[in-house]
């Protein structure tokens, strides 16, 4: 709009340049000079084509060169139409017609270079020789004009795609921190929530025949749920590291699976081979919480109570193995939220997770963590 605006000022500039020299030239210069026709009708047609520049730079060019060449052999008054073909000349430039803004230039300036050697003279040598100056410079400039703002353009342009990219980064980063924490939360509420029921319903059976181990049950649902909130608080802030004042809890590292295996209601045998010591907290944390889902599919699938934990440490490599005899695992490789948080746990640190059927029964997980793994 800005543009438009600006264009059709510069137009009506020159219009009135054209027309007031003129009727200048007329008043002041030759007052006794009867005008003829082309003294009134080609400066009109010139400035009411040049409204038009914008749109058809080309066809006004042409108009406007037209009237120029008739206008100064024939017109009595001689007034200032040269201002008309420049402003066309820059405007066919700028708008990309450079081909024909000079092809028209140069059979202008041979126009005018014949003209010369007719009888009629109307510049001299040192005139002409300026307006061919003025013609090359309408040219120049107006291609200058149009490289610089197809440069703005472009500049703009990579701008609002680096701003583009950047919020489709955003936007991908907050995708994948949803994912995080909707995993977190599967595992949280997934593991404790299980083991709150198992124990629930422990108590429930034994509350008559056994009181004692109604009892523990009910003291692991209340330890279980204090555990539970205090992990729904920390993974909702966003607060993926435990302050170093802050007591840790027995689920947060491998160094307390004893711990972790108590909570699940499970006979589980722990076997252990190679230090737990200096695991990096990223790999110790995802070793755990694979540790956890996997025993809580064990609870809840697999239709037994005996489950079989095996670490591995060796040179670079942590090895988990969770297996159980159970007869009622009807889930299969791929299948359920557990088996798929646990196997993009494992593929972050660059680790492999495998899950499914054994041959002599049950169901087993093995993960395989890189110890120089970086998520």
């Amino acid at each position: 709009m800005r543009r438009l605006q600006a264009t059709t000022l510069v137009s009506l500039a020159a219009a009135a340049l054209t027309l007031g020299g003129t009727l200048a030239m007329w008043l002041l210069v030759t007052p006794g000079t009867q005008p003829g026709i082309p003294d009134v009708v080609l400066p009109l047609v010139g400035c009411a084509a040049l409204m038009a520049r914008l749109r058809y730079p080309v066809a006004v060019l042409i108009v406007v060169s037209v009237t120029v060449a008739f206008y100064y052999p024939y017109a009595h008054l001689d007034g200032p139409m040269i201002v008309l073909p420049l402003v066309a000349l820059y405007t066919a430039a700028d708008q990309g017609h450079l081909i024909a803004a000079s092809v028209t230039g140069a059979v202008s300036v041979m126009g005018m270079g014949w003209g010369e050697t007719t009888e009629v003279r109307h510049v001299d040598n040192t005139l002409f020789m300026m307006i061919t100056g003025w013609v090359v410079a309408a040219i120049a400039f107006g291609g200058v004009t149009r490289n610089r703002r197809a440069y703005l353009q472009e500049a703009q342009q990579r701008a609002l795609d680096a701003e583009h990219s950047k919020e489709e980064e955003a936007r991908r980063r907050e995708s994948e921190e949803r994912l995080r924490i909707a995993r977190e939360l599967h595992d949280v509420l997934g593991h404790n929530i299980s083991m709150i029921n198992v124990q629930a319903a422990a108590a429930l059976h034994g509350l008559k025949k056994r009181p004692e181990d109604a009892e523990a049950a009910l003291r692991t649902i209340k330890d279980t749920s204090k555990e539970t909130l205090r992990e729904l608080r920390t993974t909702l802030g966003m607060l993926r590291q435990v302050d170093e004042d802050a007591p840790t809890a027995p689920a947060d590292r491998l160094a307390q699976v004893d711990a972790l295996v108590a909570t699940t209601g499970l006979t589980v045998r722990t076997e252990l081979s190679g230090s737990l010591d200096q695991v990096p907290t990223e790999v110790d944390l995802a070793a755990t919480r694979i540790i956890r889902e996997a025993l809580t599919n064990v609870s809840r699938h697999s239709g037994t109570s005996h489950a079989t934990l095996t670490i591995d440490r060796k040179p670079g490599q942590l090895v988990i193995r969770v297996e159980d005899d159970g007869p009622g695992a009807s889930y299969t490789e791929g299948s359920g939220f557990g088996l798929q948080g646990m196997r993009e746990r494992a593929i972050a640190l660059g680790g492999t997770l495998q899950a499914g059927p054994r041959p002599e029964g049950g169901f087993q997980v093995v993960a395989d963590l890189p110890l120089t793994a970086t998520p």
